[in-house]
Protein backbone atom coordinates (compact mmCIF):
# COMPACT_ATOMS: atom_id res chain seq x y z
CA UNK A 1 0.00 0.00 0.00
CA UNK A 2 1.03 3.63 -0.47
CA UNK A 3 0.26 5.88 2.48
CA UNK A 4 0.54 9.53 1.34
CA UNK A 5 0.29 12.37 3.46
CA UNK A 6 -1.43 15.64 2.53
CA UNK A 7 -0.86 18.76 3.38
CA UNK A 8 -3.16 21.96 2.66
CA UNK A 9 -2.11 25.31 4.01
CA UNK A 10 -2.74 27.90 1.03
CA UNK A 11 -5.69 29.72 2.71
CA UNK A 12 -7.42 30.27 6.14
CA UNK A 13 -8.23 26.46 5.85
CA UNK A 14 -5.39 23.98 8.10
CA UNK A 15 -5.88 20.53 6.36
CA UNK A 16 -3.93 17.20 6.71
CA UNK A 17 -4.70 13.31 5.91
CA UNK A 18 -3.00 10.34 5.55
CA UNK A 19 -4.01 8.55 2.41
CA UNK A 20 -3.82 4.78 1.23
CA UNK A 21 -2.89 4.61 -2.18
CA UNK A 22 -6.38 7.10 -3.56
CA UNK A 23 -8.60 6.90 -0.59
CA UNK A 24 -8.43 8.64 2.45
CA UNK A 25 -7.81 6.91 5.64
CA UNK A 26 -7.68 9.69 8.31
CA UNK A 27 -7.91 13.60 8.49
CA UNK A 28 -8.16 17.04 10.36
CA UNK A 29 -8.84 20.08 9.26
CA UNK A 30 -9.59 23.48 10.55
CA UNK A 31 -10.44 27.07 8.77
CA UNK A 32 -9.90 29.44 12.22
CA UNK A 33 -7.95 32.20 10.68
CA UNK A 34 -4.19 31.40 9.74
CA UNK A 35 -3.47 29.39 12.72
CA UNK A 36 -0.95 26.94 10.75
CA UNK A 37 2.46 27.79 12.56
CA UNK A 38 0.01 26.07 15.78
CA UNK A 39 -1.23 23.48 14.09
CA UNK A 40 -0.03 21.57 11.45
CA UNK A 41 2.01 19.14 12.78
CA UNK A 42 -0.12 18.63 15.40
CA UNK A 43 -2.70 17.81 12.99
CA UNK A 44 0.31 15.48 10.81
CA UNK A 45 0.91 13.89 14.77
CA UNK A 46 -2.99 13.50 15.08
CA UNK A 47 -3.59 12.02 11.63
CA UNK A 48 -0.94 9.51 12.05
CA UNK A 49 -1.99 8.18 15.25
CA UNK A 50 -5.79 7.72 13.67
CA UNK A 51 -4.07 6.02 10.64
CA UNK A 52 -2.44 3.55 13.20
CA UNK A 53 0.93 4.62 11.00
CA UNK A 54 4.48 5.81 12.32
CA UNK A 55 6.25 8.67 10.28
CA UNK A 56 8.47 6.19 8.92
CA UNK A 57 5.72 4.20 6.57
CA UNK A 58 4.95 7.01 4.80
CA UNK A 59 5.52 6.69 1.12
CA UNK A 60 5.30 10.43 0.13
CA UNK A 61 4.30 13.91 1.09
CA UNK A 62 2.18 15.74 -1.39
CA UNK A 63 1.71 19.73 -0.72
CA UNK A 64 -0.88 22.47 -1.99
CA UNK A 65 1.55 24.61 -3.92
CA UNK A 66 -0.69 27.67 -3.93
CA UNK A 67 -1.97 30.08 -5.44
CA UNK A 68 -2.53 31.35 -1.60
CA UNK A 69 -1.52 32.99 1.05
CA UNK A 70 2.02 34.28 1.13
CA UNK A 71 2.64 32.98 4.53
CA UNK A 72 0.56 29.50 4.51
CA UNK A 73 2.13 28.20 1.64
CA UNK A 74 5.82 28.99 2.89
CA UNK A 75 4.38 27.10 6.19
CA UNK A 76 3.02 24.05 4.33
CA UNK A 77 5.33 23.63 1.77
CA UNK A 78 8.56 24.17 4.26
CA UNK A 79 7.41 21.51 6.70
CA UNK A 80 6.75 18.95 3.40
CA UNK A 81 10.23 19.79 2.24
CA UNK A 82 11.42 18.78 5.85
CA UNK A 83 9.72 15.59 6.56
CA UNK A 84 10.74 14.71 2.80
CA UNK A 85 14.31 14.95 3.68
CA UNK A 86 14.64 13.70 6.66
CA UNK A 87 12.65 10.48 5.65
CA UNK A 88 14.61 10.34 2.48
CA UNK A 89 10.52 10.37 0.67
CA UNK A 90 9.25 12.15 -2.18
CA UNK A 91 7.67 15.37 -2.91
CA UNK A 92 4.56 15.37 -4.66
CA UNK A 93 3.37 19.38 -5.64
CA UNK A 94 -0.59 19.69 -6.12
CA UNK A 95 -2.29 23.21 -7.62
CA UNK A 96 -4.48 24.28 -5.15
CA UNK A 97 -6.85 25.48 -7.52
CA UNK A 98 -7.30 21.66 -9.80
CA UNK A 99 -7.84 20.15 -6.21
CA UNK A 100 -10.69 22.38 -5.68
CA UNK A 101 -11.79 21.93 -9.34
CA UNK A 102 -11.61 17.55 -8.56
CA UNK A 103 -13.99 18.23 -5.65
CA UNK A 104 -16.31 20.21 -7.47
CA UNK A 105 -16.18 17.80 -10.71
CA UNK A 106 -17.15 15.32 -8.34
CA UNK A 107 -21.35 15.86 -8.14
CA UNK A 108 -21.63 17.73 -11.64
CA UNK A 109 -22.10 16.21 -15.01
CA UNK A 110 -19.60 15.76 -18.11
CA UNK A 111 -20.86 19.40 -20.69
CA UNK A 112 -19.66 22.07 -17.22
CA UNK A 113 -16.76 23.59 -16.98
CA UNK A 114 -15.22 24.35 -13.26
CA UNK A 115 -13.90 27.76 -11.76
CA UNK A 116 -11.99 27.06 -8.33
CA UNK A 117 -11.80 30.64 -7.10
CA UNK A 118 -9.54 32.16 -4.08
CA UNK A 119 -10.27 35.42 -2.32
CA UNK A 120 -6.81 37.55 -3.38
CA UNK A 121 -8.18 40.73 -1.77
CA UNK A 122 -9.61 44.03 -2.68
CA UNK A 123 -11.57 42.86 -6.69
CA UNK A 124 -8.88 40.61 -7.44
CA UNK A 125 -9.00 36.44 -7.00
CA UNK A 126 -6.77 33.76 -8.27
CA UNK A 127 -8.53 31.83 -10.93
CA UNK A 128 -8.72 28.99 -13.52
CA UNK A 129 -11.31 27.31 -15.62
CA UNK A 130 -10.86 23.17 -16.06
CA UNK A 131 -12.76 20.67 -18.04
CA UNK A 132 -14.37 17.32 -15.92
CA UNK A 133 -11.46 15.35 -16.41
CA UNK A 134 -9.23 18.35 -14.79
CA UNK A 135 -7.23 19.59 -18.03
CA UNK A 136 -7.03 22.89 -18.13
CA UNK A 137 -9.19 25.59 -19.78
CA UNK A 138 -7.71 28.72 -19.11
CA UNK A 139 -4.66 28.57 -16.64
CA UNK A 140 -4.37 29.86 -13.59
CA UNK A 141 -3.92 33.68 -13.04
CA UNK A 142 -5.03 36.83 -10.70
CA UNK A 143 -7.88 38.47 -12.14
CA UNK A 144 -8.53 41.76 -11.39
CA UNK A 145 -12.93 41.83 -11.41
CA UNK A 146 -15.19 44.07 -13.25
CA UNK A 147 -17.39 44.02 -15.90
CA UNK A 148 -14.96 43.63 -18.90
CA UNK A 149 -12.54 41.21 -17.01
CA UNK A 150 -15.38 38.25 -16.45
CA UNK A 151 -15.65 37.69 -20.08
CA UNK A 152 -13.11 35.35 -20.17
CA UNK A 153 -15.72 33.54 -18.83
CA UNK A 154 -18.17 33.35 -21.84
CA UNK A 155 -17.55 30.09 -22.92
CA UNK A 156 -19.39 27.37 -24.80
CA UNK A 157 -20.39 25.43 -22.19
CA UNK A 158 -21.70 26.42 -18.98
CA UNK A 159 -19.12 27.38 -15.82
CA UNK A 160 -19.65 26.69 -12.31
CA UNK A 161 -17.51 28.91 -9.78
CA UNK A 162 -17.21 28.38 -6.16
CA UNK A 163 -14.33 29.11 -3.22
CA UNK A 164 -13.77 32.12 -1.20
CA UNK A 165 -13.38 34.90 -3.99
CA UNK A 166 -16.77 33.64 -5.56
CA UNK A 167 -19.22 35.62 -3.05
CA UNK A 168 -17.44 38.95 -4.49
CA UNK A 169 -18.01 37.93 -8.14
CA UNK A 170 -21.05 36.57 -7.99
CA UNK A 171 -23.09 39.64 -9.03
CA UNK A 172 -20.81 40.03 -12.20
CA UNK A 173 -21.22 36.77 -13.15
CA UNK A 174 -24.89 36.10 -12.49
CA UNK A 175 -25.22 38.93 -15.71
CA UNK A 176 -23.47 36.70 -17.90
CA UNK A 177 -25.95 33.53 -17.86
CA UNK A 178 -25.02 29.42 -17.88
CA UNK A 179 -23.23 29.79 -14.45
CA UNK A 180 -23.71 27.74 -11.54
CA UNK A 181 -22.30 28.18 -8.24
CA UNK A 182 -21.43 26.11 -5.00
CA UNK A 183 -20.89 27.52 -1.75
CA UNK A 184 -19.32 24.75 0.13
CA UNK A 185 -15.86 24.26 -2.31
CA UNK A 186 -12.55 24.81 -0.41
CA UNK A 187 -9.29 23.52 -0.34
CA UNK A 188 -8.85 20.57 1.88
CA UNK A 189 -6.47 18.20 1.65
CA UNK A 190 -8.64 15.51 1.22
CA UNK A 191 -9.37 16.57 -2.91
CA UNK A 192 -5.63 16.26 -3.14
CA UNK A 193 -5.67 12.64 -2.23
CA UNK A 194 -6.61 10.79 -5.62
CA UNK A 195 -4.47 13.33 -7.85
CA UNK A 196 -1.63 12.62 -5.59
CA UNK A 197 -1.96 9.01 -6.36
CA UNK A 198 -1.58 9.52 -9.78
CA UNK A 199 1.30 11.84 -9.39
CA UNK A 200 2.56 9.29 -7.50
CA UNK A 201 2.25 6.77 -9.24
CA UNK A 202 3.40 8.37 -12.28
CA UNK A 203 6.31 9.27 -10.35
CA UNK A 204 5.90 13.34 -10.76
CA UNK A 205 8.23 14.33 -7.80
CA UNK A 206 10.00 17.49 -7.10
CA UNK A 207 13.37 18.47 -6.05
CA UNK A 208 12.92 18.57 -2.26
CA UNK A 209 16.20 21.16 -2.62
CA UNK A 210 14.61 23.56 -4.87
CA UNK A 211 11.13 23.31 -5.02
CA UNK A 212 9.34 26.49 -4.20
CA UNK A 213 5.28 27.67 -3.51
CA UNK A 214 3.75 29.00 -7.07
CA UNK A 215 2.65 32.43 -4.98
CA UNK A 216 1.86 33.46 -8.55
CA UNK A 217 2.14 37.13 -7.76
CA UNK A 218 5.07 39.08 -5.73
CA UNK A 219 5.04 39.27 -1.94
CA UNK A 220 5.17 43.10 -0.86
CA UNK A 221 5.84 44.11 2.52
CA UNK A 222 5.03 47.95 3.88
CA UNK A 223 7.58 49.57 6.34
CA UNK A 224 5.54 50.14 9.75
CA UNK A 225 5.14 53.48 10.54
CA UNK A 226 6.69 55.23 13.02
Amino acid sequence: MIHILCIETATTMCSVCITENDKVIACKELNNGFSHAENLHVFIEDVLKEANLTVKQISAVAVSKGPGSYTGLRIGVSSAKGLCYALQIPLLSIDTLQSMAYAAAQTKQDDILFCPMLDARRMEVYCAVYDNNLETIIPVKALVLDEKSVEVFNLNNPVCFFGDGMTKAKALLQSKGHTLFIEDIFPSSVSMAAIAFKKFTAKQFEDVAYFEPFYLKEFFTTAKKS
